[in-house]
Formats: structure tokens, sequence, C-alpha cells
């Protein structure tokens, strides 16, 4: 039985329940005057716990460490028990969950033989008071989301720790599955083979590792067959008639405390587009007209028939020349011959050609066009592109259309994870988007200093006038650091890049290894060799976000992993989360910057300073401007994307309440 009381004594924020069967937290809808002023409170900064802070809530702990080291494992499980039970009564406070907490902090001491440190505790505190808690890369977050899911669940509530995708779900899952059997909580991960008996049966145990889209899609199923959207009473009378609870007869039963791993990449950089789903049906574009369509666009040059706007991601076109129109084919629909709609369809098709690419926004597998995230590097299995971009792209390589889709429910993360009765993240890059999850979530950013300061050094940005310079002076470097019997990470924004730095490494006849989405099968195996003496990585970023590259002793003494960054992103916090594959938990490290004029970062945003940086051959000279200028195209490029955000978070709950042609927007 779930126990509402605790989220309630543990949220610094009341919660209001929905009137409908599942459990979840119902959409406020406030007053303009009520949002601004709640808004505001997205201006003060993130709050940085201090030491000191730590180290009291710490001693807070330790008190109760000596007589709990005594107690058999039933003693213990009671006592952690009769714990929890005091909060389902009086608001949570340091000290009233400290004994809770060193009964935890027992049970991983015999389990893992390790004691968590204080500010693992700390990060756990946050999470359970419904904060987002910024913790530096290595710091050990996979275990502070145990700690605060074990707490949660022994109180007889549901929690879904959530992550960026089905591999860290099952690995994490596997790692502390002895620490929830010690305390007799159940526990299973979801992944994308699993079929719907067994997805219920895994969302019904205490403690759920999914990722985010899983459960997004697997919310959208209940609510597609109307499990979870009756009211509670109607509910309650059909239970009593059929003896079944509306629990068991939905997928995801109840949404109760969500942990999200790696929290800025899922409300941030995956919430840019809504989740959908769809079946499949006769496209509205004809085969003949999306072949045309493509005939049509590559008959069409740059700046003179339209132009790129690469930096929007966007192709202005306002007609089309008259010597240069392609003829219509027969027996299509009158709406092609409608001007509008023929320039809408060409400036899809134009988009296809110049930017979508392969082997950087997708990749072609078994003969089907796979898209492949950027910010994780993975493939997207069974996702599309709408409004018959995805069938422009396969009549562009020429591969088999796909048939076209109609919607039958969309949903936006943003509007998910505000359903959550207690929302909770984790990452090491938070502050840089502060503002923005306390709008769109509610959730205030908490700074957690590491246990131990970094070492990490980071070297001197190098620039190059093209990508053929860049890749080779990368290789040669890589093998200087991997000679001194360091391990050498790589990373790439896309897959032709690390191909193509591969290349320059087997021309050097340089012993390498690579990681991107043609080889995500052996991704385990590849991340677990890593960090060997002398290995050389290339990875896209499939090595970034969430991955723990551990050191051979010897590989520590020699200077730790070494990164190569190979070309700035548009989120600074993307790079950071690479660079912080080095050095963790007081790890020695170092990283380095390699780019060039060609990148996409530089040639969207300041073409100007590429020919500014090519007249300066002084490297530390480069190094400054490059600093400076980089973090003022990153910082544009974020406010761009979170206009865009913004205003599909607004359009979203405007069309919350409507009908459309395809279903309700949930």
């Amino acid at each position: 039985m779930s126990n509402l009381s605790v989220i309630k004594n543990l949220s610094l924020h009341p919660f209001y329940l929905s009137y409908v069967s599942r459990e979840e937290q119902q959409d406020q809808e406030l007053h303009k005057f009520e949002i601004f002023f709640s808004n505001l409170m997205g201006w003060i900064p993130a709050k940085k716990i201090s030491r000191k802070v730590i180290q009291q809530f710490s001693q807070k702990i330790i008190v109760h460490k000596a007589a709990l080291s005594q107690l058999d494992h039933k003693q213990l499980v009671k006592t952690f028990n009769e714990a929890l039970s005091l909060l389902s009564t009086v608001k949570a406070s340091y000290d009233n969950v400290a004994i809770a907490f060193a009964c935890i902090g027992e049970a991983i001491s015999r389990v893992f033989k390790i004691y968590p440190h204080p500010v693992q505790f700390m990060g756990a505190y946050i999470l359970l008071t419904g904060r987002l808690a910024e913790m530096p890369t290595g710091e050990g977050k996979t275990l502070v989301a145990g700690i605060a899911a074990t707490f949660m669940a022994a109180t007889g509530n549901y929690v879904h720790v959530l992550t960026t995708n089905a591999y860290l779900a099952q690995r994490d899952e596997e790692e502390l599955r002895p620490l929830f059997e010690f305390f007799h909580l159940s526990s299973g991960s979801i992944n994308s083979e699993m079929e719907i008996p067994e997805r219920k049966q895994n969302y019904q145990k205490r403690i759920c590792y999914v990722s985010a889209n899983e459960i997004v899609f697997d919310y959208l199923k209940d609510h597609i067959s109307g499990k979870g959207t009756q009211p509670r009473q109607i509910e309650n009378l059909r239970n009593l008639s059929f003896g079944q609870s509306a629990a068991e007869d939905m997928i995801v039963p109840a949404l109760h405390f969500c942990i999200v791993d790696e929290a800025d990449s899922v409300f941030i950089d995956e919430a840019q587009t809504p989740m959908v789903i769809s079946q499949e049906a006769e496209g509205l574009i004809e085969p003949e007209v999306i072949h045309w369509a493509i005939a049509q666009a590559r008959q069409l040059h740059p700046d003179t028939d339209f132009e790129i706007r690469e930096a929007e991601h966007h192709i202005h076109i306002e007609h089309i020349p008259e010597q240069k129109q392609v003829a219509l084919p027969d027996a299509i629909r009158p709406i092609w011959y409608n001007h509008a709609w023929k320039i809408l369809l060409v400036q899809q098709a134009l988009t296809a050609l110049h930017l979508y690419h392969k082997d950087q926004q997708y990749i072609i597998q078994d003969n089907k066009i796979q898209i492949v995230d950027e910010s994780t590097g993975r493939i997207m299995a069974d996702r599309s592109w709408e409004q018959g971009l995805h069938q422009l792209i396969e009549a562009k390589e020429g591969v088999e259309l796909s048939k076209g889709r109609d919607t039958l429910a969309k949903m936006t993360f943003q509007r998910f994870f505000r359903r959550y009765l207690l929302l909770s993240g984790l990452t090491g890059t938070g502050l840089e988007v502060s503002r923005e999850l306390w709008m769109i979530y509610r959730l205030k950013v908490c700074q957690i200093p590491p246990n131990i300061p970094s070492k990490r050094q980071q070297y001197k940005h190098r620039y190059f006038k093209t990508n053929e310079q860049k890749y080779k002076a990368i290789a040669s470097h890589a093998q200087a650091i991997a000679h001194q019997n360091r391990a050498v990470l790589i990373g790439t924004r896309s897959i032709e890049a690390s191909e193509s730095i591969a290349e320059a490494l087997t021309n050097l006849d340089i012993d390498h290894i690579v990681l991107n989405a043609r080889q995500d099968a052996q991704e385990a195996a590849i991340i677990a060799e890593a960090g060997h003496s002398g290995k050389i990585t290339v990875a896209t970023n499939m090595a970034g976000r969430g991955t723990d590259i551990k050191l051979r002793p010897e590989t520590k003494q020699a200077g730790g992993l070494h990164v190569i960054l190979t070309e700035f992103h548009e989120s600074a916090r993307i790079d950071r989360q690479l660079y912080g594959r080095a050095g963790r938990q007081g790890d020695q490290g170092s990283c380095v910057a390699y780019v060039c004029g060609t990148d996409d970062l530089l040639q969207q945003n300041a073409k100007w300073f590429v020919w500014l940086l090519n007249l300066i051959p002084l490297i530390f000279i480069q190094h400054y401007l490059l600093t400076l200028a980089v973090k003022h195209m990153q910082k544009k490029c974020q406010k761009r994307a979170y206009r865009n955000r913004i205003a599909m978070f607004k359009q979203d709950k405007k069309l919350n309440s409507q009908i459309g042609f395809a279903g309700k927007i949930y």
C-alpha cells in the first residue's frame, strides 16, 4: 500500500492529487499573476550546500553507526522500518531521517563493502525533498539514487529511477539489486524488447529503472486504452464489482516518486520534441510526390534559389524558378498543384538534402533509416521524423519508403514529469539551466561540492584551419599520451567524425577501438577496456553521460585518463560531461579541445571569427579568443533552444484541453 503522507512530509511543495484512478499530480491552472510571482524564484541563484552543513548532517548519521553495526540483518531492517514510520506524522528534517540513512549506510557497507560519503547522503536527502542535486561527475550518483530509492520504496510508494537509455537502466538496477533485496524490496528494469505483460510485472515492483522515453510511451499506451483515466470513484465501484484493482490493470500503476539521472539531458535536451505514439497508415503524401520533391529540390541551388539558415536549422524558400521546375507526376491529389503546399513540400525536401546528413543525424542499418540522438550518440529505435521528412530522407538515400503514420497520442516531457507527486533529479551540469528547471518543473538546483577536489587539468584549446589537419594532430597527440601508459578517450559529435579520426589513427598504425551507434551491442565490453594503459578509444557521446570508465591502477599511476574533445557542442553542458570522464573521484586526469574552422558551431554562428583565427598563429592567443567566442556562441545557441522549448510548453498547455483529428493531446 502506498503512503502518500510520507511524500507530503518530505516534499518542500504541496501536491494536489488528481481525480483519476492513477495516483498522480493534478495540473494546476494558475492565474497569470501567480505564475509570474512563482517564476521569479527561478532568478534566485542555485543553492550551494556548504561542506559545514554536509558534515553536520553526516555527524547525525554517524552517531548511529556503531550501534547499528551490532545488529543482525533482521534487527537492522526492523529498525529501518520503525524510523520510516515516524515520517508518516512529522515533517522531514536532518534529525528524523538520520537513523534511516544510517541503516541504509550500514546495509551498503555489508553488501558492497563500502560506506557512503557524506556528500552522497546529502545528495539523497535533496532528492527525497523534491529538488535537483548537482554533483560533479564521478561522485557516485548511481549510489545516491539507490539510497533515495531504497528510502522511499520502503514506505510503500512506487519509485521510478529514470536514465537516458535502457543500457544504463539495466546496469544500474543490476548493480543495486543486492541493496534493495537486503530490505526485502522488489526491483526491475524496462527495455525496449519487453512485451506489455513483462512491463506490467516490472512496473508493479517497488523500484523500477527505466529510460524516460519508455515510461512516457507506456503511460500513453494506458491513455489510449483508457486505463487510469477514469475518475477514482468509478474505478472503486468497478473494483468492488470485478475484484481487480485499477493499478493491476494499468501498465504504469502510479506516479509517486521519480529520480531522473542526468536530469538536464532528460528535462532539457530531450524535451525539445514531444513523444508520439502512432500507427501505420496511408500517408498524406504519395510515394510519387515524395520522389518528385527530392528531384525538384536537387535542381535548386543554395543562396540562388533558397537560403540555408543553419543556426536556426531552417530552409527559407519563396518560389521555384520557372526554368527549374520539374513536372508533377500524373494521377496525384489536386492539393499538390496548390503553390503553398508545393513550396512546403519542396522546403521539407531541401531540409532533408541540406540539413540532415548520413552518419550525423541518422545511419542506414538493415536498409532502413535509423535516427541517431546527437546528445547521447545512440540509435533511437522505432522513431521517425514527422511531416513527410522521414520518407523524404529515405527517398534521398534510395531505400524503401516506409508507410505514413497517424498520431494516436502525444505528450511532451514537460507535461509528463509535472504529473509526479514528488519529482527529483541528479546531474553534474544543472547550473546553466537552473532557471528553466524551476519555471517548467518547479525544481530548485542545489550544488553539492565534491567529496575530494578534482585534480583534472585543462590544457589550452588547439585550433586548425581544416579537419584534415585537426585529425592528424589528434592522432599524433593521442599516440604521445598513450605512450605514457595513460588511457585516451577521443570524443566526437557524430559517427562520421569518429570514423574519420579512426582512419587518421589507422594511417599512422596506431591501435585504437571505435564506439558509436554501429557498435552499440559491444558498448559494455568497449567501456570496460577503455581505462587500460595505452588504450585509445574513439567514441561519440555514447561515452559521455553516465559512463564510468574504470581505470587500472597502473593507468592512475601514469596520470589517469586524457580526454580529447574534437568539436564544441551547442550546449556547454555536453562538453563538460565529456570532460567529466577524466579526473573522477580525486583521480588525476586531463582534457583538451581540438577545433577547426569548419566545425558546425563556428560556421553557423561566427564565420567572421574563423577568418580572424586564421590570421593568428600564436596558440595562447587562439586559446583565449576561442574560450571567449565559444562561450558567447554556446550561450546564443542555448537561448534560441530555450525559446523553442518555452514556446512548445506554452503551446502544449494551450492545446491540452482540445481534441484534435488524431486524438486527445494528453
